[in-house]
């Protein structure tokens, strides 16, 4: 295993996830961390152009032929420029799951089919109220439809991992709150800090005054953050943005 990596080795989950991706010529793949291009290759062979981005040099090295239409991009995939996509599909290191899907999520797309550990993609799926849910479930809940399309056995990789893997798609919701993402995201950060506390302390640390936490929604301000829809957090931001005469 390399740098968090375990290659994915069995053709027919490769077969699955390129079916889920709904591919054609007219889409621009994003991949992250394709190793030793086993998913890449497929994806040259259905999409019109695919960026592979590789942090390990040798793997990166071994990846610049595998297709015309490949661009590999050896880089950190948390910190390099992204190339324009609009789609991802990606075996995605475990070690960077949580960092490489919040960035993800902020940048527009229209498709997603990525592979995570399996409690991971519980997490990400998780709705309020459940065990599950946290700061990746609101957050991801927000931008996206969310869908655990199958599980995967540790055996499909190389070397096998403890745990098992999920096939997860995500679909972007049209329909969600106009708020800024960044200031979602910032919210649901500082809310899950406090998580053990009611919203209306998390809204202090947000830089909410006293007199504007006065006159928001009540009901929600005295809930506990695992209670909150994504939605109605949003709702807090745009009541906030309009009380400080941002709206």
């Amino acid at each position: 295993m390399r740098l968090g990596q375990h290659f994915l080795i069995d053709r027919s989950i490769v077969d699955t996830i390129v079916s889920h991706a709904e591919l054609g010529p007219q889409d621009w793949v994003l991949e992250i961390g394709p190793g030793e291009g086993i998913l890449t290759r497929e994806l040259a062979a259905h999409a019109g152009r695919v960026y592979a981005v590789e942090i390990d040099p040798d793997l990166a090295a071994g990846l610049c032929n595998v297709a015309a239409n490949v661009q590999v991009i050896h880089a950190d995939a948390l910190t390099v420029r992204l190339p324009q996509y609009n789609k991802i599909v990606s075996n995605l290191p475990y070690d960077i799951s949580s960092k490489i899907t919040y960035r993800l999520l902020a940048r527009p797309f229209d498709l997603a089919v990525l592979m995570f550990q399996k409690e991971f993609a519980l997490r990400l799926k998780a709705q309020p109220a459940s065990k599950n849910y946290g700061r990746l479930g609101m957050v991801a809940g927000f931008f996206c439809h969310i869908e655990i399309l199958e599980s995967v056995s540790r055996k499909a990789f190389r070397p096998v991992p403890d745990v098992d893997s999920a096939i997860v798609r995500l679909r972007p919701r049209t329909e969600r709150p106009q708020v800024e993402p960044r200031a979602f995201m910032r919210m649901a950060d500082i809310l899950f800090r406090n998580r053990r506390k009611k919203v209306k302390k998390g809204l202090a640390a947000y830089g909410v005054d006293e007199m504007t936490i006065s006159q928001l929604d009540q009901t929600l301000i005295n809930m506990r953050p695992e209670e909150l829809t994504p939605d109605q957090v949003a709702g807090l931001i745009q009541a906030i943005d309009d009380k400080r005469g941002w709206g």
